[in-house]
């Protein structure tokens, strides 16, 4: 059990029997009445986003949720299988559950799966990870039709927007929370 108080991001909280992950919040203390906290929480398992205000002070309830760092080592049919760095036990978790993450993710990847009773709730991939462009049609000097971009797809099959002086074999490092391209790489 914990507070308003407590919030941060990142926090699961228990609500009605649900799990729900704190995406934002801000306490707020108006000039008249009392204070409140205002959140944007996500639905753990369904990706729902929802706006809630709770009353600062508030007793909420929090899940136990343990975040493992995991390997991804393949693809078994439908499930991914990731190996725990420390036990080097292997589990399997369902596509639905993986999720977009499955676009960025490369095998022998080391990403964080977060368990809530032995259940896999979700995987987290860092903030950026580097892959290679295995296919971009070459960019044509003078084209800026489309704002100086092109489509790539990546080695992973995602397909995400570059600029166009990048070619097929570049290495490119991509945000995996929107899916853009960041910068090149130069090995």
């Amino acid at each position: 059990m914990a507070t308003t108080n407590d919030l941060r991001n990142g926090l699961v909280l228990n609500i009605d029997g649900q799990l729900w992950q704190v995406v934002e919040f801000q306490h707020v203390k108006p000039g008249k009445g009392p204070a409140f906290v205002r959140t944007k929480i996500k639905n753990v398992l369904s990706g729902k986003t929802v706006d809630r205000t709770f009353n600062a002070g508030l007793k909420i309830d929090t899940a136990t949720v343990d975040r493992r760092d995991m390997q991804f080592s393949y693809r078994d049919g439908e499930d991914f299988v990731f190996m725990d760095l420390k036990s080097y036990e292997q589990t399997y978790v369902p596509a639905a559950t993986v999720g977009d993450a499955a676009a960025y993710m490369l095998e022998g990847q080391d990403v964080i799966v977060a368990f809530h009773d032995d259940d896999v709730l979700f995987v987290e991939l860092p903030a950026a990870v580097v892959l290679t462009v295995s296919h971009t049609e070459p960019g044509l000097q003078g084209d800026r039709s489309s704002a100086g971009t092109k489509p790539a797809t990546l080695e992973t099959g995602a397909e995400i927007q570059v600029p166009l002086f990048l070619n097929e074999g570049d290495r490119v490092k991509v945000d995996t929370r929107s899916g853009a391209y960041i910068s090149r790489v130069s090995d």
